[in-house]
């Protein structure tokens, strides 16, 4: 069996927002810690917490909404490269969300980070998801 965490990572978010959740629990990695922590930084989560109780570990995300309308920050979630065919991008090439509104997380040399973020360091590497 060949699953991808990563798509499965975005989706339990993802229905987490459609459900109107305000927690989420995720099976942990350490690809997703890295994503988890640049969605903290970049402002699209309230908080996160890792558990290392279990064998594997879990991640609880708490979803950040805005306060009067209810709307989630994060409208979309959108995986790239998948197992079957990953999409790397050369530091010169490297794409644009949203015209900048978005942010593209790449998976480079020297870690997990946004596309703006991997200009600044002139590296490319695997994109593995849009969020806007």
């Amino acid at each position: 069996m060949n699953t991808d965490p990563i798509a499965d990572y975005l989706t339990r978010v993802r229905n987490a927002i459609k459900a109107n959740h305000r927690v989420v629990e995720i099976p942990a990695s350490n690809i997703k810690k890295e994503i988890t922590k640049v969605l903290y930084h970049k402002g699209y989560i309230q908080s996160y917490r890792f558990d290392d109780g279990s064998v594997q570990g879990t991640i609880k995300i708490a979803l950040k909404y805005n306060p009067t309308t209810k709307a989630p920050a994060i409208t979309n979630l959108k995986r790239v490269s998948t197992p079957g065919l990953r999409q790397y991008v050369a530091a010169d090439n490297l794409p644009r969300v949203l015209s900048g509104l978005g942010i593209a997380i790449l998976s480079t040399s020297k870690g997990v980070m946004t596309e703006k973020e991997a200009k600044n360091e002139n590296v490319g590497g695997e994109v593995l998801c849009y969020v806007y």
